[in-house]
């Protein structure tokens, strides 16, 4: 019996030949890393237990996104804490605000993770590296400090589901639309302990940043891990970020998945996901009535380059609305970089937008971009469940940069094909 992607690279740090789902295995890592939130979670743990060192600092990963730059005193002492760690043991893998970024975008774009690579992390939509053909899963504090200790970690072998992509993408539908329209299949929790795999012509199809929307919000349905298989266009991606040699791993013909799902996604449109869960997806049009006070365009999901590029396209010679404050969140310094190089920051900044310093804080309702109650916001960040951007009663609809930047010019939830 054949073996998949995920299965085969358990398998390898797992020294096994094979490995079945179900069965528990200890496996070497190939990297680690922790934010501001998981790390002092962790540190805490590991002056409990009395530990002081770590196996390999080499392989560990730390950097202040979701608070920073800190935004009051509390805060300033959690990254305080994180960065005298770093230094204590000597993590040269430690990015400093200004010399950084949010972790997901920035980890990837740093040629830290590899093809059949197997990476925790302290956040759940660690996910995103299954982009490049690895095996990543968030994991506890406690998960955290066992790996930093022994450089292994414990997994249940999961499930395999495979998603398959026919059919051909219309006119701004991407990725964010893809993964959206799967959550409302599959449900906040039909992937739960799952693989996701994400495979066919349309998923071959896709660029980089598409795919790393897609695994980044596998988590979104409860999946252990995203993952697609390595092509030319990862390669592409990988040429000049990755120098070490790394395998092409693929899913055997014969692999075995507890179930696939065929998506046609010929007709598929722009969509929203509705408050207060990512699986409350609609076509984008049948919401143009709803007014919103604020647009988020950014983030770990959708603050790449070729994503804000989307956004700025659309906004070129335009103005954000008078009622509407538009922040962008590029996702690390080196897209700062790129954006100011190609006009893609000068054309949001002349559309009105506020162009923030690489944060996670207003995806998670801490600073730079916290809802009052009563207000609505469209983001295109991961997930809306209620208070998550700020006060109980606002409310956060999700969608893809396209969207976003319509519905920033208009006011209201717009379809991007609706712009004049």
């Amino acid at each position: 019996m054949g073996m998949t992607i995920t299965e085969k690279i358990f398998a390898s740090r797992a020294g096994k030949k094979t490995v079945k789902t179900g069965e528990i295995v200890i496996a070497e890592l190939d990297l680690t890393f922790a934010h501001e939130l998981s790390g002092i979670l962790s540190l805490e743990i590991f002056d409990e237990r009395g530990f002081d060192s770590v196996k390999n600092q080499e392989k560990m990963v730390l950097l202040s996104d979701h608070l920073t730059p800190a935004k009051d005193i509390k805060s300033a002492e959690m990254t305080k804490k994180l960065r005298e760690f770093a230094r204590k043991m000597k993590v040269e893998k430690y990015h400093e605000v200004g010399r950084g970024g949010i972790c997901h975008i920035l980890i990837p774009d740093k040629g830290y993770v590899r093809p059949g690579d197997l990476v925790i992390g302290g956040d759940s939509h660690t996910t995103t590296y299954g982009a490049l053909g690895a095996v990543a899963c968030g994991v506890g504090s406690t998960d955290l400090v066992a790996a930093w200790v022994t450089g292994e970690l414990w997994f249940k072998v999961p499930e395999q589901m495979k998603f398959v992509y026919m059919g051909e993408l219309t006119e701004h539908v991407c990725g964010k639309d893809l993964i959206l329209e799967t959550i409302r299949r599959a449900g906040v929790d039909g992937c739960r302990y799952r693989t996701a795999e994400f495979a066919g012509p349309v998923i071959e199809s896709l660029p980089m940043n598409d795919r790393f929307t897609m695994c980044n919000m596998a988590a979104e349905m409860g999946a252990k891990n995203g993952i697609i298989a390595v092509d030319k266009t990862t390669e592409s991606y990988l040429a000049g970020r990755v120098k070490e040699k790394y395998p092409r791993i693929e899913s055997d013909p014969d692999a075995q998945y507890a179930e696939v799902v065929e998506i046609d996604v010929t007709d598929l449109e722009p969509v929203v996901a509705a408050p207060y869960l990512p699986s409350k997806v609609s076509p984008a049009r049948g919401f143009k009535d709803v007014e919103v006070q604020q647009v988020v365009i950014g983030s770990c999901t959708n603050g790449r380059a070729a994503d804000l590029r989307i956004a700025a396209d659309l906004m070129r010679g335009k103005s954000v609305h008078e009622n509407v404050r538009c922040i962008v969140l590029p996702g690390s310094q080196d897209v700062v970089r790129e954006i100011i190089a190609d006009s893609t920051f000068d054309t949001l900044v002349a559309a009105g937008c506020a162009v923030s310093t690489p944060t996670c804080g207003p995806c998670i309702g801490g600073h730079m971009g916290v809802l009052a109650a009563g207000e609505k916001c469209l983001s295109t960040t991961n997930r809306n469940f209620r208070g998550r951007m700020g006060a109980p009663e606002s409310e956060v609809y999700l969608g893809s940069p396209a969207v976003a930047a319509a519905t920033a010019i208009t006011g209201r939830i717009t379809d991007p094909r609706d712009l004049d």
